[in-house]
C-alpha cells in the first residue's frame, strides 16, 4: 500500500511512502482521527540523511507484522525535523527532560491532544543492551493506554505543564561586555583540546560558530591565544577523516577525539558554516590551507549539492551501496591498500597510503581507512600527488554514489549564500559569487509570498507548506546582507530588511526582548518553542540579533539595533557559562563592542579598478561585523553613500562608527589600516 506520505515534498517521508505501515503528516487530521479511534498518536521523527532512521525504518518500519501492530493500535505520524524544526524541538525538549538524552530517531508517543507521555530515540527490532524491543514498546504503551488512562494522562499533563513553564530568563537589557567574553574565552580554553584542537571528547563536531568569535576576538583585542585555538583546530579538522581529502567538503562529526572517523553524511549548513570560517581565517591569517579548504568546500557546494532551480539540497547521505547491493555507512569515501593498487598501480599506490594514511590494517571498519593528511616529514611531488588525487576522485565517481535530500531549506540556503558570496569576493571567483546570486534569486522567487514571509522548504521549484521559522528568517536576512556588502545592489539590503521588519514584529517578546523560534502566527504546538543556544548552525535567536545588527548599521535604524542588543542580554546570561554552546551569539557581541564598523565605498562604477580594490579592501578587513556599502558618487542603492562624494574626483572610502566618522580615505593601505585588514 502506498501511504499518505506519497504526495509529500520531504525526501525523508518519501523514503516511508511504501512502507507498510499507515503513516500520517502532522496535521489536524491526524489528531482529529486519533481522538476518533480513541487511541495514542505514534510520532516518529527523523531526517533523510539519518543512519539509525534508516536503520530503525528497515528493521521496524518495514516489517510487516510491526506495521500492523502499529496500524491497529496507533495514529502514526512521520515528521521531517528538517521542514518541522519547531515540532521536532518542542519533543525534543520533551525527550531530552525525560531520559536526559536525545537524538535521531525521535519516537514519542502522544495523546490526541498532542500531549507526549512516553519517549525514545531507536527502538532495536528485538531487545539488546537493555533496551527493550520495539514492539515491547508498542505493547506496553497500548497496555498503559487501555488500562491504565489516568495515569497516562496525568503524565501527560505534568510534561506539558513543566514544558510550558521552563520560560528562559534571558539575562535582562544589558550587553555582554568585555568582562563576559573575557570569561566566554577562558572557559574555552578550559575546554579546549591542546593535542587535537576543538572542545571537549568524542564525538567532536566542528565548533564553526565559536571559531567565528575567536577570530572576532582576536581582530578586536590581538589576544594570540584565540587565533591559535581557531588556526589549530582548523588545521587539525582540514587534516583529519571529518574532511573529504579528494572531493572537499565535511562530514557531520567524528566519531574519535583526533577527527579520524566521520560520521559520513554531508549536511549544507555545516559545509555552508565552514566554508566561511576557512575564508574568514585566510582573511586574518593568509593560510594557505584555509584558502585551498574555502575555494574546495565551495566547489563542492556548487558541485555536489546545488539544484536545478539554483537553490542548495539539504544534505548527502552517509550510507551508500558498497557495490554488493548492501547499504554502507562510508561506503563511498573510504579505501583499502588493495583498492588503491587496482587504480594507481603499485608505485603511486604506495605513496597515496603514506600521504593519505592508508594502512594495512585500516582506521575504519573490515580493513579500510579514511583519508587523512597525517602530518610527515616526508616531502611529497605536488604534481604528483595532484595526479593521483585526480584518478582517485574519477575511481570513486564510478562508485554508487550516496542519496541526495533535494529538499531546499531557506535558513541554510542563506548560510550558503554568505559564505559563497565571501569566498568568491576575497578570492576572485565571480562564478561563487553567481551561485549565490542565483541561489538568493531562487529564495525571493520561490520562497518569499507577497508578504515576504518566508517558506521553510521547497522541492523541484515547488513551495512547501510549511512555514518559516526564526533561523529562516535571519538566516536568509544574513545571506542577503553579505550579497548587499559584495554585489553593490542594495535590493538585497531591501530584501534583508523585509525580513528582519518580520522578526520585529512577530518573533520578538517586546516586554522581555526574548526571541521566539515561531511566529506569533504560527500553528500553536504544547508550548512555543525557543532556544538561544547554537547547536549544529546558529540558533534563529542568535542570527537574527547578527541580522538586526547588521542591518542596523546599513540604515542607521533605532528599533533594530535596539533589538539587536535586547536580544543579546542571553548572551550575556550564557557566554561566561556555556561559551561552546553560543559561539554566534559571542561574535555578535563581538561585532557590538566594535561598533560595528560602518564602510562606504563611493566610486565611479563597478569596473573602475581604483573603486574595486578600495571595495575589496573594505571586504577583507577583519573589523567584526562590518558592513560595505559600494556604489557610484550620488547613488541612492544604500543609505550609507548618502552625502558621501568622490574627494578629488577620486574613489574614496568613508569608515564610521558609533556616530563618528574617520576622514575619508583614497588609499587602499589606509582603509587597510583601519579595518584590521593585513597587508
Amino acid at each position: 500500500m502506498a501511504n499518505r506520505l506519497a504526495q509529500a515534498t520531504s525526501p525523508y517521508l518519501l523514503q516511508h511512502a511504501d512502507n507498510p505501515v499507515d503513516w500520517w503528516t502532522w496535521s489536524e487530521e491526524a489528531f482529529a482521527e486519533a481522538r476518533r479511534r480513541d487511541v495514542p498518536v505514534l510520532l516518529s521523527v527523523g531526517y533523510s540523511s539519518c543512519h539509525w532512521c534508516h536503520v530503525m525504518a528497515h528493521e521496524s518500519f518495514e516489517d510487516q507484522a510491526t506495521a500492523d501492530e502499529m496500524n491497529a493500535h496507533f495514529v502514526n505520524v512521520k515528521v521531517d525535523r528538517e521542514e518541522r524544526p519547531d515540532v521536532d524541538a518542542v519533543y525534543m525538549e520533551a525527550v531530552q527532560a525525560a531520559t536526559g538524552q536525545g537524538g535521531w530517531p525521535m519516537t514519542v508517543f502522544l495523546t490526541p491532544d498532542a500531549e507526549p507521555f512516553y519517549f525514545g530515540t531507536y527502538f532495536p527490532p528485538a531487545p539488546r543492551h537493555g533496551m527493550p524491543s520495539f514492539r515491547q514498546v508498542l505493547q506496553g504503551v497500548r497496555q498503559a493506554w487501555q488500562e491504565r488512562r489516568d495515569e497516562v494522562g496525568e503524565v501527560a499533563g505534568k510534561i506539558t505543564r513543566d514544558l510550558a513553564g521552563r520560560e528562559l530568563s534571558v539575562g535582562g537589557d544589558e550587553l555582554p561586555g568585555e568582562q563576559e567574553l573575557a570569561q566566554a574565552l577562558l572557559g574555552l580554553t578550559r575546554e579546549y583540546d591542546p593535542q587535537r584542537g576543538g572542545f571537549g571528547g568524542a564525538p567532536k563536531f566542528p565548533p564553526s560558530m565559536v571559531i567565528e568569535f575567536l577570530l572576532r576576538h582576536h581582530a578586536r583585542t590581538g589576544a594570540e591565544g584565540a587565533l591559535q585555538m581557531a588556526a589549530d583546530t582548523c588545521e587539525r579538522m582540514a587534516r583529519g577523516g571529518i574532511y573529504d581529502q579528494l572531493g572537499g567538503g565535511f562530514a557531520r562529526y567524528s566519531v574519535d577525539r583526533d577527527w579520524v572517523v566521520p560520521h559520513f553524511e554531508k549536511m549544507l549548513y555545516d559545509n555552508a558554516l565552514l566554508c566561511r570560517v576557512y575564508a574568514h581565517l585566510w582573511r586574518t591569517t593568509g593560510s594557505e590551507l584555509a584558502r585551498r579548504v574555502a575555494l574546495e568546500t565551495a566547489d563542492f557546494m556548487v558541485r555536489e549539492l546545488r539544484t536545478p532551480e539554483g537553490g542548495f539540497a539539504s544534505a548527502l547521505d552517509a550510507d551508500s551501496d558498497d557495490g554488493s547491493g548492501r547499504q554502507v555507512e562510508g561506503a563511498y569515501y573510504v579505501w583499502t591498500p588493495e583498492q588503491l593498487r587496482e587504480v594507481l598501480g603499485d608505485d603511486d599506490a604506495d605513496l597515496a597510503a603514506r600521504y593519505f594514511g592508508v594502512t594495512e590494517e585500516g582506521t575504519f571498519e573490515e580493513g579500510a581507512s579514511v583519508l587523512q593528511l597525517p602530518q610527515r616529514d616526508e616531502v611529497f611531488d605536488a604534481a604528483r600527488i595532484d595526479g593521483v588525487r585526480e584518478r582517485l576522485l574519477a575511481a570513486r565517481a564510478r562508485r554508487p554514489a550516496p542519496g541526495r535530500d533535494d529538499k531546499v531549506v531557506a535558513a541554510w540556503n542563506g548560510l550558503a549564500i554568505a559564505a559563497l558570496a565571501e569566498t568568491g569576493a576575497y578570492f576572485g571567483r565571480p562564478d561563487l559569487v553567481e551561485a549565490a546570486v542565483a541561489a538568493g534569486d531562487l529564495l525571493v522567487r520561490v520562497h518569499l509570498d507577497e508578504q515576504a514571509r518566508i517558506a521553510r522548504t521547497s522541492k523541484d521549484g515547488q513551495v512547501g507548506a510549511n512555514a518559516g521559522v526564526l533561523e529562516d528568517y535571519a538566516d536568509v536576512a544574513e545571506g542577503f546582507l553579505a550579497l548587499a556588502s559584495v554585489t553593490g545592489e542594495g535590493v538585497w539590503l531591501d530584501f534583508a530588511g523585509l525580513l528582519v521588519d518580520h522578526v520585529l514584529a512577530r518573533f520578538l517578546d517586546v516586554e522581555s526582548g526574548a526571541l521566539y523560534d515561531t511566529a506569533s502566527d504560527a500553528e500553536r504546538l504544547i508550548r512555543r518553542p525557543q532556544d538561544p543556544t547554537d547547536n549544529a548552525a546558529p540558533s534563529g535567536w542568535t542570527a537574527a540579533a547578527g541580522a538586526l545588527l547588521g542591518y542596523a548599521a546599513h540604515t542607521g535604524s533605532e528599533p533594530h539595533r535596539t533589538a539587536a542588543e535586547r536580544a543579546l542580554g542571553v548572551v550575556k546570561a550564557l557566554g561566561p557559562r556555556v561559551p561552546r554552546f553560543i559561539g554566534w551569539g559571542l561574535a555578535v557581541a563581538e561585532a557590538v563592542l566594535d561598533g560595528p564598523r560602518e564602510v562606504a565605498v563611493a566610486g565611479r562604477g563597478a569596473d573602475d579598478p581604483a573603486t574595486a580594490e578600495l571595495h575589496r579592501t573594505a571586504l577583507l578587513g577583519t573589523a567584526p561585523g562590518a558592513v560595505v556599502a559600494v556604489g557610484t558618487e550620488g547613488s541612492d542603492e544604500f543609505p550609507l553613500l548618502a552625502d558621501r562624494p568622490l574627494v578629488d574626483g577620486a574613489p574614496a572610502a568613508y569608515v564610521c562608527r558609533n556616530f563618528t566618522c574617520d576622514a575619508p580615505t583614497t588609499d587602499p593601505g589606509r582603509l587597510r589600516t583601519a579595518l584590521g585588514g593585513r597587508a
